[in-house]
């Protein structure tokens, strides 16, 4: 089978944790190609994503990188593995590879921590709010209703068996941000309320009068797999969205998303009585925005 032309974000993460450690391990690529017994370039294509690793040569590959038994370990051979089929495959018509490829992040995500200054998450997002975002960028209504049902299809990970442990940090300017109008809004808004009664969700507000703070302007997902050395950073720009894996900048920035939670409102607890809300909690700013509207 020839070399793929456009390996998915899981298989060129798996190359590159392959290169880290065949590196480390002070292996050249022909003594790594001696170990699965094929040529050179086969090397450098597994690095780059571009072919699969058998399960026996993975093993070999891993055992003489010094790669210990554990989580991380487990972790690869599960990606080595998988087929990336899955659900968002009956979106493919529409939807491009790099959202399918948030899909198949989230499906092996164990935690997912994300900040969002101007829109409500779309983790988070209604259908009518989804479908007004993406109404303002395409022009296909067929195109953005299919882009919005994706979007409530990805939202399958917060009830799932076992659920991903979701923690957002939505800055006020979010919900004051008319999308679809008044009554979308309205309803986003309790949905917020209500998803928030999940056990494994936590949703705070990060409000004006906390002022300005180094992140508090840019939308970013950080993706915590099972080994943390498998965790990812999500940065969505208009012409080109990024993956940023691990090191100093995965660092940086879940201090980054600590600080934000730090300064943002306690966290919704719609199970509190509404006497007892402190005013200045996520809860009551949520329903004070939402009787305004």
């Amino acid at each position: 089978m020839p070399p793929r032309t456009s390996p998915s974000e899981r298989q060129r993460r798996l190359g590159a944790e392959l290169r880290k450690l065949r590196i480390r391990a002070g292996l050249s690529g022909d003594e790594a190609a001696k170990l699965i017994k094929a040529e050179r370039t086969r090397i450098s294509h597994i690095e780059s994503g571009r072919v699969d690793v058998p399960r026996n040569g993975m093993y070999r590959l891993l055992r003489a990188y010094g790669c210990s038994e554990g989580a991380y370990f487990d972790s690869l051979l599960e990606m080595a593995h998988e087929s990336g089929k899955g659900w968002w495959g009956a979106f493919s018509d529409t939807i491009g590879p790099a959202a399918r490829d948030l899909a198949e992040l989230e499906s092996r995500s164990r935690v997912l921590r994300t900040h969002e200054p101007l829109l409500i998450p779309g983790m988070l997002q209604t259908m009518d709010y989804a479908r007004a975002v993406l109404c303002a960028t395409e022009s296909d209504p067929h195109r953005a209703d299919r882009y919005a049902q994706f979007r409530l299809a990805r939202q399958r990970v917060l009830t799932g068996d076992p659920a991903v442990s979701y923690h957002a940090v939505i800055h006020e300017a979010a919900l004051h941000t008319r999308v679809g109008g008044p009554a979308v809004m309205r309803r986003q808004l309790l949905r917020l309320i209500e998803v928030s009664r999940l056990p494994n969700v936590n949703v705070q507000v990060y409000p004006f009068e906390a002022g300005n703070y180094a992140a508090h302007t840019q939308s970013f997902v950080i993706y915590g797999a099972a080994a943390p050395e498998l965790d990812t950073v999500y940065l969505e720009h208009p012409t080109q969205s990024l993956f940023l894996r691990g090191g100093d900048q995965l660092d940086a920035y879940a201090k980054m998303f600590e600080r934000l939670s730090e300064l943002a409102l306690a966290p919704v607890d719609p199970e509190t009585a509404p006497e007892s809300h402190d005013t200045r909690d996520s809860l009551s700013l949520i329903q004070h925005v939402m009787y305004t509207l």
